[in-house]
């Protein structure tokens, strides 16, 4: 077991909607990453996820309302809903999943990231 140093893994990245694995927790991964701009539209059948802010200021959209998450807020969006994350100046989040949940959800495209990297 070592600790893990959040903001040190975070300078081993630049790029934007491109999560990376800091640990394991059960079935799920402990991800870092990187927002800017809109993402896209999606949803996860069979996953919940979780966004926790560490920098920034983080947008999460959905159909009928956005809810907006400042540094050291979270948010638990349960299977099945639609959403899109959104970021106007650069934020960075922690991200607890599911080991089988893709980023983009239901949607396949070039934002699709299939295999993570460890840092």
């Amino acid at each position: 077991m070592e600790k893990i140093n959040v903001q040190e893994k975070l300078s081993l990245f630049n790029e934007y909607w491109s999560p990376r694995i800091i640990g394991v927790v059960n079935e799920s991964y402990v991800k870092l990453a990187k927002f800017k701009g809109d993402f896209i539209w999606h949803t996860h059948e069979n996953e919940d996820e979780m966004f926790y802010v560490l920098k920034g200021v983080l947008t999460i959209k959905f159909r009928e309302k956005d809810v907006l998450l400042h540094e050291g807020e979270c948010i638990v969006i349960p299977r099945g809903i639609e959403h899109m994350p959104a970021a106007e100046k650069e934020v960075q989040v922690m991200l607890i999943e599911a080991k089988t949940t893709l980023n983009t959800g239901n949607v396949i495209n070039e934002r699709t990231v299939e295999s993570l990297e460890k840092i």
